[in-house]
């Protein structure tokens, strides 16, 4: 890493330089968010997963996404990880589909939620 900044003078240059070694160019960058916007849209629960295996997957592309300046709704995030659910969980997603408020479901809690019903 040193040997890249050593000919930098300012701090300002050093940032700059830091940042287009880590996050790359404008192109590199709609690289990086269509490779994650392709991982977001083709998620499914993996036979044998648990419910916090699929959080912990499902988090670490949106947290991906956000990053690279894409953001969802409440709703929308909610609404995809229910499609991404196998359908032995369709009970428990249309129940919650049809009680709570999705525009207000924070993706934790939806999880939290989740989490509780595969207990049972």
């Amino acid at each position: 890493m040193f040997s890249k900044i050593k000919t930098c003078t300012t701090a300002k240059e050093i940032w700059e330089k830091m940042i287009q070694i880590y996050e790359g160019n404008d192109e590199t960058k709609e690289n990086k968010l269509t490779v994650a916007q392709q991982k977001y849209e083709s998620i499914k629960m993996k036979d044998g997963e648990t419910m916090a295996e699929f959080d912990e997957r499902f988090s670490g592309i949106v947290i991906e996404l956000t990053s690279l300046g894409k953001e969802y709704s409440n709703r929308e995030l909610a609404l995809k990880v229910m499609r991404a659910l196998p359908t032995e969980w369709d009970v428990k997603t249309i129940a919650m589909h049809e009680s709570k408020d999705l525009n207000k479901l924070e993706l934790h809690d939806l999880f939290a939620n989740l989490k509780a019903y595969e207990l049972n």
